[in-house]
Order: C-alpha cells, then structure tokens, then sequence
C-alpha cells in the first residue's frame, strides 16, 4: 500500500517561512515523479512546484523565487521549502506522486497524500 504523508504546515505571518515534508511508503519514491499542489478557499487545486526522477523542477510563476522543491530519496521523502510566503499561499497543501510527466497538472500523479494547513495572516 502506497502512503503519502505531509507534514510541517501551521501558521505564520507574512513574509515568514515554512519547510513542508511529505514521507513516502509502499514503493521506491526515487523512481517517480512528485509534486506539490495546493487548494485554497475559493480557488481551484493549483499546481505549485514538481520535481522528476531526474531531478528536473518546475515551479509556478506565482512562487518562482520563493519557493523550492527537493527530495531525499535515501529517505523517501520530498519537501517544499517555502519563503517569503504571502496571505495568498493560505491554501491546504498536497503532495502527489506518480509515473507519467511531471507536470503541474493533478491528472498526472496517482497517489495523494492528505494536506497539510498552510496559513499566512498579514
């Protein structure tokens, strides 16, 4: 059985940052893709940032510069730095994996885990 798990979300101000995790089991995460996608109040899911098994990353222009996305595959896990964060990045973040492309598109990646509260006040 595949799991996904998040961690590291909480509350900050403005300009602040967080470190979010996401540990993987059930299969070599190395040999996929994974991403991390986010949905807030009043806002469709929206791709944030991927990363292949190649390490190839793509980040959405709207956290370009403040946000990054790595993974330790010795420990299965991938994170998403994030910095500078904004009250717009409130928003319940997912991170995926799967076989395909990675692109900033959720029909991409089979496995989901269950979120983890990101919220910036002003």
């Amino acid at each position: 059985q595949v799991q996904l798990v998040e961690s590291g979300g909480g509350s900050v101000q403005a300009g602040g940052s967080l470190r979010l995790s996401c540990v993987v089991s059930g299969y070599t995460y190395s040999s996929y893709n994974s991403a991390w996608f986010r949905h807030g109040p009043g806002k469709e899911r929206e791709g944030v940032a991927s990363i292949d098994r190649y390490r190839i990353t793509k980040h959405a222009d709207s956290v370009k510069g403040r946000v990054t996305i790595s993974k330790d595959n010795a420990k299965n896990i991938v994170y998403l730095q994030m910095n500078s964060l904004k009250p717009e990045d409130t928003a319940m973040y997912y991170c995926a994996a799967g076989r395909s492309v990675a692109l900033l598109v959720p029909a991409t990646y089979n496995y989901w885990g269950q979120g983890t509260q990101v919220t910036v006040s002003s």
